[in-house]
């Protein structure tokens, strides 16, 4: 029979949990983190960490999915700072800000080598649905705080931005000098869109 934790330790088991994850993925990458490396770091038998994760991918999943609502949620507080008289440079600064903080994580190494891939692909399907109709909720909020936005279509506008998040991975064929720069423009071509 399983051993039964207080609320407090399991807070405290999950938070190690991520912890050690977030850890490994820096160091080993999501593919050579057992399960085995995870419970040795946080010092609980083997069938602990399944009474809180199902698999390693559901646990790294989590992990990243903090990172982007971390990231996410200093976005929002800029966009709560503004008002009607925002200029198309102040709202590309503050989007230029949240990519600036991804290209500062672990995300865009696991998407250029395939790591976040093979995660999705083990992911079920109602994991990755619930996180693109969750990222379409806060792209729905971001919208919200941009004027002449609301109409705005957010399936299409999550899309855009998602397609210039995935134009990171590329930075070496863009060119590296000029990325920033291009990356800007393409994000002020989408500020103007949703302002205009």
């Amino acid at each position: 029979m399983p051993k039964s934790y207080s609320d407090k330790e399991r807070e405290y088991i999950v938070k190690r949990l991520k912890e050690e994850a977030s850890l490994c993925i820096e160091q080993y990458g999501i593919r050579k983190t057992t399960v085995d490396e995870l419970v040795r770091r946080v010092k609980i038998p083997k069938g602990t960490f399944y009474l809180f994760f199902q698999s390693k991918e559901l646990l790294f999943f989590e992990v990243l999915r903090d990172i982007h609502d971390s990231i996410q949620n200093k976005i929002l507080y800029e966009l709560e700072k503004l008002d009607e008289s925002v200029t198309y440079d102040q709202l590309t600064d503050i989007f230029m800000k949240f990519y600036k903080l991804v290209d500062d994580t672990s995300i865009l190494n696991l998407l250029i080598n395939g790591e976040f891939e093979i995660l999705m692909r083990k992911l079920p399907d109602y994991i990755i649905e619930e996180h693109f109709k969750h990222d379409d909720f806060e792209i729905s909020k971001i919208i919200s705080y941009i004027p002449n936005a609301k109409n705005k279509s957010v399936e299409n506008f999550s899309g855009a931005f998602r397609a210039v998040f995935l134009t990171m991975l590329y930075k070496h064929e863009v060119g590296e000098n000029c990325f920033d720069d291009a990356l800007r423009l393409m994000i002020r071509g989408l500020v103007i869109q949703l302002m205009e």
